[in-house]
C-alpha cells in the first residue's frame, strides 16, 4: 500500500478510471456481439443500426484512449466488410 497520501489518491483515482475503461469495453463488446448475431441471421436493417453504434462507440473510446486508435479503425473496417457482404448477398 502507498505511504504517501498522494500516492493514495491516485491509487483511488486509478481504479475509478480502470472502472470506467472496462465498463466502455464491455458496452462496446456487447454491440459488436449485437452486430456479428444481425450478421448471422442475415438481418440487414438490424446489422445497419448495430453498426452505426458499435462504430460511435469505437470511435469515442479510441478518441478518450481507453482502446487504441488503430485497432477501433481495424475492427471498424472489418465490420464494415461483414456488412458489406451481406447487403450483397
Amino acid at each position: 500500500m502507498p505511504q504517501i497520501k498522494s500516492a493514495e489518491k491516485r491509487v483511488k483515482i486509478i481504479e475509478k478510471k480502470t472502472a470506467e475503461n472496462k465498463a466502455i469495453k464491455s458496452k462496446i463488446a456487447t454491440y459488436a456481439k449485437k452486430f456479428k448475431i444481425a450478421v448471422a441471421n442475415n438481418d440487414v436493417a438490424v446489422a445497419e443500426v448495430a453498426y452505426k453504434d458499435v462504430v460511435s462507440l469505437m470511435d469515442s473510446a479510441a478518441r478518450d484512449n481507453v482502446i487504441h486508435a488503430n485497432s477501433a479503425n481495424r475492427k471498424k473496417a472489418h465490420y464494415a466488410k461483414m456488412l458489406e457482404q451481406l447487403k450483397k448477398a
